[in-house]
């Protein structure tokens, strides 16, 4: 893991110890992010993102749903995935919007890349203070989708064999049945990881739009 503008620190999560990346100032009670990472685990595209979005002038954080387990290959983050706990996942995604909330950030929002979109929506109804959800080629119908009014913004890659277009829809309707905003985006000539310069599928224009979208949207949603 390469050394970012942030620090490392733990929230406890049950009786476990959670791994979290925070950049930012968090004592200019700012708006806060939640960064929630792809099947890869927390790995230097995701730091690098949330360094990103604190030079915006949010106060971010990136926790580790999968205790630690990274990937490089798509077979090692398959498996990654198909072990994952869910109950685990929810706990740290929603324990590190309370940790922005104990350090007195009371607005915040989520953004979910790829595996983190499902808990960045997850969040959004679980938390009230979560007034924003940014997805990045995942889509999301979680069974408390209609307990927020929070608006979502989905930045997806228009060749995508991870997210079917029905899948898509059924986000797309689900949030618009509970009477939620939902911004979508579709890239063209992109695939799935199309905003994580590690990755093959890497389109820079792309992300730099997704990016910029993002941070229009979060900073409506969250100081608006």
């Amino acid at each position: 893991m390469a050394d970012g503008e942030g620090s490392w620190k733990t929230i406890d999560v049950g009786d476990e110890s959670v791994r979290m990346y925070v950049v930012g100032d968090v004592t200019d009670r700012g708006p806060g992010v939640v960064v929630l990472h792809a099947w890869w685990g927390l790995v230097d595209d995701i730091t690098d993102y949330a360094d990103q979005l604190a030079g915006r002038g949010f106060t971010v954080v990136a926790p580790d749903l999968v205790r630690g387990t990274t990937a490089a290959t798509v077979a090692d983050a398959e498996r990654i995935v198909n072990g994952a706990d869910d109950d685990h996942c929810e706990a740290v995604t929603l324990a590190a919007v309370d940790w922005l909330a104990a350090n007195g950030v009371s607005s915040v929002g989520t953004v979910g890349f790829s595996f983190g979109a499902w808990w960045a929506v997850v969040a959004s109804g679980a938390r009230s203070n979560v007034r924003g959800s940014v997805v990045y080629y995942g889509a999301a119908v979680p069974d408390n989708i209609g307990s927020s009014d929070a608006p979502v913004l989905a930045n997806m890659a228009e060749n995508d064999p991870f997210e079917s277009d029905e899948f898509i829809q059924m986000m797309v309707n689900g949030l618009t049945d509970a009477g939620r905003r939902i911004d979508l985006h579709t890239y063209p000539d992109t695939g799935h990881w199309f905003a994580e310069p590690s990755r093959d599928a890497y389109a820079p224009a792309a992300a730099d739009l997704a990016f910029n979208r993002t941070v229009q949207f979060l900073t409506e949603s969250l100081t608006g």
